[in-house]
């Protein structure tokens, strides 16, 4: 530096300092540089505040939807805890009215049994007394008509024959109820009371057509009472009798003979219903049968004409397999042994077209960033080497800048302060 005089007073005076341009442009670049990247480093944070901020948002929202879904989740559970114990309680209730149904029906099935029980013995004790009653009755009208008809002056002893008579006659009754009452045989007793009252009855009947005195409407009168008292009264022995032995009667046989023909019918009906519904089931089955092969011979002809190679491996694995037919399993199988292939109907020309659509479809979705857009150079800016649709003119293509470096308005301004420096006079006019 050289020194200089001052023109009024003569003394030196220091020069003025001069900066070196080329510094000042690499100071401007290097702030301009730490401009970049400090904005830089600004729009990365505030990406990533606002990613945590989605985020934020995003597992909020997915907490609200886990919230949603346990409360929809508890709410269901409520309902199904309400719905079993409605149904609980409906089948308590019903099991309730069921149980009282049947102590109803019980209460009703006993007091119709007492009932039943009570109107036999009733009817029994009825029976036995007017049966006794109705012997004792004959025992009067036909006793007094044989002993006018045995009494003689020269035989006063036959005056016992109708006792012997009649009194056989009773005595074999009481010996038929003591049959009963001791489960023995009571036939020979009704055999015996029988022979008793036939000859008893005719004794009175012969008496009364030979003698004037008693008369053959008298006789026919006690040949009846004769035979009427012990007949009535071994019939209440052998009713007894059939009770006793469980003998069932001429309207229990009835009844049994009315509900086994009922059963029967029933059961002939249900066989009929079963048989029907046999034979339609055999028949939806083959009709089933029917349409799985027709279905079958389609899909294998559909497949040998459209897939003649897999149609071959299909088939020989089936051969060596020993199945009817072409099952899906082996058909699977055989696509993938010949196009390499998991997927049923998709082959490796199908897969390589798809991939590529799947990538056109990414690359024009996505595109590049509005602010990578407004910080690229102009098309009077770009070189023989810019990027023109997807091929370049020629020589190597331009290094990629990432979105989160402004490169090329960095080069601009860097270029603007150089050509300032250099040329202080064009500033000055500016």
């Amino acid at each position: 530096m050289t020194a200089q005089l001052d023109h009024v007073n003569g003394r030196p005076v220091a020069a003025e300092p001069r900066f070196d341009p080329i510094a000042l442009a690499k100071a401007e670049a290097i702030r301009t540089q730490a401009e970049a990247e400090a904005k830089a480093l600004r729009i990365k944070a505030e990406g990533e505040a606002k990613a945590a901020e989605i985020a934020a948002r995003e597992e909020a929202e997915k907490q609200r939807i886990l919230n949603e879904r346990a409360a929809m989740k508890l709410e269901a559970d409520r309902a199904v805890q309400a719905e079993r114990v409605a149904k609980a309680a409906a089948v308590a209730a019903e099991a309730e009215t069921a149980a009282a149904k049947s102590r109803r029906l019980a209460e009703a099935e006993a007091e119709a049994e007492y009932t039943r029980e009570r109107e036999e013995h009733r009817t029994e004790a009825i029976w036995k007394w007017s049966a006794r009653g109705i012997y004792l009755t004959s025992l009067i009208i036909a006793l007094p008509l044989q002993l006018k008809a045995f009494y003689s002056d020269d035989k006063p002893f036959m005056i016992a024959a109708p006792v012997l008579l009649e009194g056989l006659a009773l005595v074999l009754a009481f010996g038929g109820a003591w049959a009963i009452a001791h489960r023995r045989d009571v036939l020979p007793y009704r055999l015996g009371i029988m022979a008793a009252a036939l000859i008893a009855a005719g004794v009175n009947l012969w008496h009364g057509s030979t003698d004037p005195s008693i008369g053959i409407e008298a006789g026919i009168v006690g040949a009846l009472a004769s035979l009427g008292g012990p007949v009535v009264l071994m019939a209440y022995e052998h009713g007894i009798a059939q009770k006793r032995d469980g003998i069932p009667s001429y309207r229990e046989r009835r009844d049994a003979r009315k509900a086994a023909a009922k059963a029967a019918r029933e059961s002939a009906e249900k066989a009929a219903e079963k048989k029907a519904a046999e034979e339609l089931r055999a028949k939806e089955r083959l009709d089933a049968d029917l349409a799985a092969t027709a279905e079958q011979k389609r899909k294998d002809a559909d497949r040998k004409q459209a897939h003649d190679k897999v149609w071959d491996v299909a088939e020989a694995m089936r051969s060596a397999r020993g199945l009817p037919f072409v099952t899906d399993q082996i058909w699977s199988e055989a696509w993938y042994r010949v196009t390499g292939s998991k997927v049923v109907g998709v082959w490796p020309e199908l897969e390589a077209s798809s991939r590529e659509a799947q990538a056109r479809m990414k690359a024009a979705s996505e595109g590049p960033s509005p602010q990578v857009e407004s910080q690229m150079p102009t098309p009077a800016e770009k070189g023989p080497h810019a990027l023109d649709g997807r091929r370049f003119n020629g020589g190597t293509p331009p290094r990629r800048v990432p979105n989160d470096t402004p490169r090329y308005s960095i080069q601009a301004r860097t270029v603007a302060s150089l050509a300032a420096l250099q040329n202080p006079a064009s500033e000055e006019q500016s």
